[in-house]
């Protein structure tokens, strides 16, 4: 029997070294999955329980490998699931490649059932490369280029295939007019920057008396090259959200992250600093930045699509963030008053210091930065952690303490809810043999975190280290969007929009055959993670939190607090929708350098 397109685009991905595929099954791709029955499932089908799901665990799977996500999905309806999860990958820069199918091509134009018009449909999120594939002859040209473009564009892409061209007998492109031929294969390119704006730069952050960095993941395995120039400079560095994993933790002049869900001590630094040098992110905002006429500012980026934006830099720096520090770094002069470290390195300890005091107050039942705080002494230092959005991934940004090599993610400008569970199914298949963790609200548990336990279920035998752990944040409340109504707003909680219903997803687990622990006290926390560190299959944490821990920007001014809180601190009704008393405490308790009277 001859080969079919459906045969020779699973063979070029076996070419490309694809090793998994996430996808669900559907009518527009039969040929396609009879093709994967002739190959002996190579590359692997990953079934999960939904496409949007497939494309999650694509996101996933590319961020923490480094290499293309591949994702598939039928015609209609499951090219419409992907969306999501593609749209996670475009605004992350993450390589994720699309594979769709669509009706018949006789069909096609005569509104016959499932017919959507995919290019229009895929022309945003995939901006960069999606394709339809009409004859035999364009395969190999499409797949090589939607991979090589995701690669090197840090983008998604799509190819389309009407059902009936995957059935139709290969035939490759020939030695003629209007023929494209194609290869496999790419090498990797390293952007090197301009010599004299290297030395342009080191004129810059000379003169500076308080640098501060800011790094984001395009800086990433460089710790070697950061450790250098902020030994050298005398300075600290902040890590936007998608850079967490970029430094540990344990470093003493690194001041976590900036932001929204940023510490003390990122804040101090860039309201105190002359100097910023911003390495590989495009961290969004400004406000958390020095004041617009406070700082000379540089950026390195290696694009020059994403260079100069969100402050007034002085020095826009195109070039690969390691090749630059390192041409960088011998023309940097060592600072000899280094009162400007031992302040961040003050305000670290601070930092670090008032998170253990808040992890360990009292809560009702558990404080949901007891959560993290006890992971954070017991971290496996390989450990791969997924956060979803909410309030989780506030205190994964604030609480946990990364060390040694241990990488880490969420979505981060989607801020979407429902990738953490499909991070970590996704991280599996890069790393099986290493540890991964998610913390999931209850939301994104029931919003789609429950199903794809049950493709942890199906798969998590086939890994090396069967350790998976899904710690849920259960407070029964859509917990980030109940405080941004207090505090934006001014309202108080709307319990038919915020209110969940109770579900036991410990229980849910158990009936998987995954190990399920319900912790209803602080002190069941410990124990419950050093089981779940050890155990021998994945594990669901099921922690009833309490939803009355504000997560309060740790460097608002009182201003603000009282704009959350005002009525509770200063008046005599209950507007907040719980008590007066309670409300008062938990702001004096989480913010203990604020008062009344500040």
């Amino acid at each position: 029997m001859a080969d079919t397109v459906a045969d020779v685009l699973l063979a070029r991905l076996r070419e490309w070294n694809v090793a998994q595929v996430f996808g669900y099954p559907g009518d527009g791709i039969n040929g396609l999955l009879a093709a994967w029955g002739r190959a002996g499932n190579e590359p692997q089908f990953v079934q999960a329980r939904h496409e949007e799901m497939a494309a999650f665990e694509a996101v996933g799977f590319a961020k923490f490998s480094g290499q293309v996500g591949v994702c598939v999905a039928t015609s209609g309806p499951g090219a419409v699931h992907l969306l999501n999860g593609l749209y996670d990958a475009k605004l992350d820069h993450v390589p994720v490649v699309a594979i769709v199918g669509q009706t018949e091509r006789s069909a096609m134009g005569g509104s016959y059932q499932q017919e959507i018009d995919l290019l229009s449909l895929f022309k945003d999120v995939c901006s960069d490369y999606v394709q339809m594939c009409t004859v035999p002859q364009q395969l190999p040209n499409l797949i090589d280029r939607a991979i090589r473009i995701a690669q090197s564009e840090h983008a998604p892409t799509c190819i389309i295939i009407p059902s009936d061209v995957l059935e139709l007998e290969y035939e490759a492109p020939g030695h003629a007019f209007k023929q494209v031929p194609s290869s496999v294969g790419m090498t990797s390119v390293t952007p090197r920057a301009d010599d004299r704006a290297v030395r342009q730069a080191a004129g810059i952050l000379n003169a500076g008396e308080r640098v501060a960095l800011l790094v984001g993941q395009g800086a990433r395995d460089c710790v070697a090259e950061l450790t250098q120039v902020a030994e050298l400079l005398g300075a600290g560095a902040a890590k936007a959200l998608l850079g967490k994993d970029v430094l540990p933790d344990d470093l003493p002049w690194v001041t976590g992250s900036i932001g929204l869900l940023g510490t003390t001590a990122s804040y101090k630094m860039m309201m105190g600093c002359d100097t910023l040098l911003t390495v590989g992110s495009n961290f969004p905002y400004t406000q958390f930045l020095p004041e617009l006429d406070q700082a000379r500012a540089i950026q390195i980026d290696r694009s020059g699509k994403w260079i100069g934006m969100r402050y007034p830099y002085e020095l826009n720096v195109v070039g690969d963030a390691r090749t630059t520090l390192q041409a960088l770094i011998p023309l940097l002069s060592r600072k000899a008053d280094r009162g400007w470290r031992e302040e961040i390195e003050s305000d670290v300890a601070d930092w670090w210091s008032t998170i253990e005091r808040q992890a360990t107050l009292d809560a009702d039942p558990v404080n949901p930065l007891t959560i993290f705080h006890e992971l954070s002494e017991r971290m496996p230092d390989n450990a791969v952690i997924a956060a979803d959005s909410g309030s989780s991934a506030n205190w994964y940004a604030r609480v946990l303490k990364f060390r040694g090599n241990v990488r880490g993610s969420l979505s981060g400008t989607l801020a979407t809810m429902g990738p953490g569970v499909p991070y970590a199914i996704g991280a599996k298949w890069a790393h099986p043999d290493r540890p991964t963790l998610a913390f999931v609200g209850d939301g994104a548990m029931q919003m789609n975190g429950l199903a794809e336990l049950i493709t942890i279920k199906h798969y998590w035998q086939q890994w090396a280290d069967p350790r998976l752990i899904i710690a849920v944040l259960h407070n029964n409340d859509l917990n980030q969007v109940t405080w941004e109504m207090r505090a934006m707003e001014g309202s108080p909680k709307f319990a038919e929009s915020q209110t969940l219903p109770d579900v036991d997803y410990a229980a849910f687990a158990r009936s998987l055959g995954l190990a399920g622990h319900n912790i209803d006290t602080p002190e069941q926390l410990a124990q419950a993670w050093d089981e779940a560190l050890s155990a021998d299959r994945p594990t669901v944490l099921d922690v009833r939190c309490d939803p009355n821990v504000p997560p309060i920007p740790p460097h608002a001014t009182f201003e603000q607090i009282k704009s959350l809180a005002g009525a509770v601190l200063h008046g005599d009704e209950d507007t907040w929708g719980f008590a007066k008393q309670g409300l008062k405490q938990k702001v004096q308790q989480y913010l203990p350098h604020r008062t009344e009277s500040e």
